[in-house]
């Protein structure tokens, strides 16, 4: 099973919490956790694209760095660890994402692929005047496809000739292409979503679901492989959890309920009121689950409280999920988290170390 970290490129991570740590983005940061995840021999790190946070009293997700430039700088500082930016695909063109993506290939090495976002707070668009109206909410797939099509050409060929309902290229290049096998990723989960996932995409990644059920996304993989099935593509689900871990479960748990008594309640009702702007996405999209209020303070995403051997337990239950292919984690105190994770997590997972396999065999 391959590890990710979702690096925290907004304030403060993935906590709305008052009593969560507090604080900045920052190039530094975001390279010393890379650099331990690399360290670690972890499998990649992925940055989201973020232009409009809920506020609060915390202003969550009110500072945040840029997606590309920022792996571009870790691109240069890193030489193993494979490397994932986020585009805003609203606001950048598909040539130009294909440029950069190219450019960072090369500063990488061919370690860089790409995450595709259609978005889903219009008041990151409304604030530069490019939200395209709430209609966008019912057709975002079909402008993702197309801007997929794009890219794929210009990676494979260095043309794009394509005549589209959104796009329109005329003899469009680019060069020099890529060196590795570019790989896109897609978050989508409503039906819409899945389908161009079995279509397009390398990777889907989904929510984990609750606290310590590490299995209980398994209905996203199903679904995935459903699409699959009809497209004859491989696509692996890559399911997100929050990791809380500390040398005993009841100093985790202890964390965790002190997070959730400083939840932010005034940017947690922004994200309630963004996400509910979308009234043609089905139930079971990625946004529903952020604005459930049952554990909102991390985003609802699935979470795993525990000892280090009670984490590496349950991960190993989510990489025995049909279909899994690896998870993305985020981490309460990322540098320590990251590190804790190498040293006393993983080594005691199967999924990630064979001996151990035979060990407890």
């Amino acid at each position: 099973m391959d590890i990710g970290i979702f690096l925290p490129i907004g304030n403060n991570g993935w906590l709305i919490s008052e009593n969560a740590p507090q604080y900045m983005p920052s190039f530094e940061l975001n390279k010393e956790i890379t650099l331990k995840a690399e360290e670690h021999g972890l499998d990649f790190v992925l940055t989201m694209i973020k232009l409009r946070g809920f506020g609060g009293k915390t202003e969550f997700w009110d500072h945040n760095l840029e997606s590309f430039t920022l792996m571009a700088g870790l691109a240069a500082v890193t030489t193993k660890i494979k490397l994932f930016a986020t585009a805003a695909t609203l606001v950048s063109p598909p040539a130009m994402v294909a440029r950069m993506a190219s450019t960072i290939d090369s500063i990488s090495g061919g370690r860089f692929g790409v995450n595709l976002v259609t978005g889903w707070q219009k008041a990151e668009y409304e604030q530069m005047g490019v939200w395209p109206g709430d209609s966008f909410f019912g057709s975002r797939y079909d402008y993702l496809t197309e801007y997929t099509q794009v890219l794929r050409d210009l990676w494979s060929t260095g043309t794009c000739d394509l005549k589209g309902k959104h796009f329109t290229m005329d003899d469009c290049r680019v060069s020099p292409r890529p060196q590795g096998d570019m790989k896109i990723i897609c978050a989508g989960s409503s039906d819409a979503g899945m389908a161009f996932s079995a279509q397009h995409a390398d990777y889907n990644f989904c929510f984990g679901k609750g606290v310590n059920t590490p299995t209980a996304f398994r209905s996203n993989p199903e679904r995935l492989q459903q699409a699959t099935a009809k497209t004859g593509r491989d696509v692996g689900t890559y399911a997100l959890f929050m990791i809380i871990a500390d040398r005993t479960d009841e100093a985790a748990r202890a964390k965790w309920e002190h997070y959730k008594a400083g939840a932010d309640q005034e940017a947690l009702a922004w994200l309630g009121q963004q996400a509910g702007a979308d009234k043609t996405s089905g139930s079971d999209t990625n946004v529903r689950q952020m604005a459930d209020p049952t554990s909102a303070v991390n985003i609802n995403m699935g979470t795993l409280v525990g000892s280090y051997a009670t984490v590496a337990r349950m991960l190993d239950e989510v990489a025995e999920v049909p279909g899994t292919g690896g998870v993305l984690l985020t981490f309460d105190d990322f540098v320590k988290g990251v590190d804790d994770f190498g040293r006393y997590i993983q080594p005691l997972m199967r999924s990630r170390n064979p001996a151990r396999v035979e060990e407890v065999a």
